[in-house]
């Protein structure tokens, strides 16, 4: 179902109402009718299509409050009043750097809750994202952590004013230092090669390496 008919269907499920538009900038107050009960997306869409603005770089600011698209992973849905103000705003395009767009790279250091995620971790990530307002490489961090790990973290925590208590603390930090390393020296599979191959294609032995050939050739030629 297209975008068009659907707008009909909400229009004739829910009452009209005519709100007020007020851009930021030059232009004049205008008004548009829209239903009572509607999608933040699709008024977004409305006022585009109404005002001739580009969608992507709208905001939506109504009674002191900025309008969001979703809110958990769920459309969001307002009520309008007959004669309520709404103002819009268009963000100006970031400037163009050393004559190349970075829109692209900005996008990829922007962190994305994945759709499949349950419903406490999308709230959670609401809450950090929305209220708090945590940076992404924060949020990254956050959610990347596997339950296992975000547990022994809080147990780290609760193990170190004990190990201050018993006057070990340089200990404790150094064994902490240890078992990081220990823990993420990974395994070697069959077939991989090892960082010390990378550099050495031909596999040549390194001048002085003591392996069997050469207590052999000591041997033979009398050295021993």
């Amino acid at each position: 179902m297209s975008f068009e008919s659907g707008m009909v269907m909400e229009e004739h499920d829910s009452e009209k109402v005519e709100i007020v538009l007020k851009t930021i900038g030059p232009a004049r107050p205008s008004r548009l009718l829209v239903p009572s009960s509607i999608k933040v997306c699709d008024l977004r869409r409305l006022i585009a299509r109404n005002e001739n603005l580009q969608i992507y770089n709208l905001s939506l600011i109504l009674r002191g409050s900025a309008l969001y698209d979703t809110k958990n992973g769920d459309d969001v849905y307002i009520q309008l009043n007959d004669g309520d103000c709404l103002i819009v705003a268009v963000k100006p395009m970031p400037p163009v750097k050393d004559g190349y767009d970075n829109d692209d790279e900005d996008e990829d250091l922007k962190f994305r809750l994945p759709h499949s995620s349950s419903w406490w971790k999308k709230r959670l990530y609401s809450f950090l994202h929305d209220n708090l307002k945590l940076p992404d490489i924060l949020l990254m961090v956050i959610f990347t952590l596997s339950l296992k790990a975000w547990l022994l973290i809080i147990l780290w925590f609760i193990l170190a004013p004990v190990a201050h208590r018993w006057d070990l603390g340089p200990l404790y930090i150094l064994a902490t230092g240890f078992c990081l390393i220990l823990f993420n020296l990974g395994k070697r599979q069959a077939g991989d090669i090892s960082a010390y191959s990378i550099f050495n294609e031909d596999f040549r032995e390194l001048p002085g390496t003591l392996n069997a050939d050469r207590l052999d050739r000591d041997i033979r030629a009398g050295q021993f």
